[in-house]
């Protein structure tokens, strides 16, 4: 099993952040990343929706024999993370309680930047005061930031203007913490970091759950040992248009996949491949 792949998946390519992590912390690691771009953004979704398309997805992985799931999505963290752990054989990691821990030790006035569904589910605020009940915690819900970045609208004076208007609650309780609670937002890092204080510290949760990965391979005996193989990329939505738009941030050109889910079992997938460039 040491040698099989790592799955993470996302709505789209917030999930870039943890691939990049894991890339930095685990070279020797093959993955399997997956984005589920033909139903972005999860973010507005209901609970059932995400749960059923967490389940899809875990399934299909579960078929490709993947050893190990980070779910690079702070939606599905949040409202599917504990419901599917029971309900497949493999370990299955979230990228909340490790950003939580992170900005515990960071600071004591931590505000959370997060999909609308990931600030209602308060599941940052629980996670925090799970550790700390003495840090205060406020949250944001930025429904306009995946959109923007998966258009590619990263460097607009639209999209400065937007995230002015959703830091502004959090400046005004001067936090000294911020967390991106969507691993689409450290994209947006240079726009947010020209808004924001210098003495306000930010917790990119991508770090802190791959540490948890490598923790949990080392304690299961599943590190790779292997050279690894390349990444293999799959979307459900446009494999062309996730491709143009992740070369900025993976430095190539991915051959891409397309998957479709949830009937992947009843019938075979349609592939879409882009030669590398």
């Amino acid at each position: 099993m040491t040698s099989q792949r790592i799955g993470i998946f996302d709505s789209g390519v917030g999930g870039l952040t943890v691939l990049r992590e894991l890339y930095r912390q685990l070279p020797s690691e093959s993955i399997l990343y997956f984005g589920d771009t033909a139903r972005l953004p999860y973010g507005n979704r209901r609970m059932s929706e995400i749960l059923t398309f967490v389940r899809e997805i875990l399934t299909w992985m579960q078929q490709q024999s993947v050893k190990m799931v980070i779910m690079a999505c702070n939606t599905s963290s949040a409202l599917a993370l504990e419901t599917v752990r029971s309900e497949f054989n493999f370990p299955i990691l979230g990228v909340i309680l490790p950003g939580a821990r992170a900005a515990v030790q960071q600071g004591r006035r931590v505000g959370v930047i997060a999909t609308p569904a990931t600030a209602a589910s308060n599941a940052y605020r629980r996670a925090i005061h799970e550790i700390d009940s003495t840090v205060q915690v406020w949250q944001v819900g930025c429904p306009a930031f995946v959109p923007l970045i998966e258009q590619n609208r990263i460097h607009t004076q639209d999209t400065y203007q937007v995230a002015k208007e959703y830091l502004a609650p959090l400046l005004e309780q001067q936090i000294d913490t911020l967390i991106y609670g969507c691993t689409h937002y450290p994209h947006l890092a240079p726009v947010l970091k020209s808004i924001l204080p210098r003495t306000v510290r930010t917790v990119d949760p991508a770090v802190y759950v791959v540490r948890a990965a490598a923790q949990e391979l080392d304690l299961l005996g599943l590190k790779n040992t292997s050279p690894p193989q390349p990444t293999r990329f799959c979307v459900s939505g446009d494999p062309h248009h996730f491709a143009q738009l992740s070369v900025q941030w993976l430095g190539c050109t991915p051959i891409v996949e397309q998957i479709w889910l949830p009937a992947v079992s009843l019938q075979p997938a349609r592939i879409e491949s882009l030669e590398r460039e």
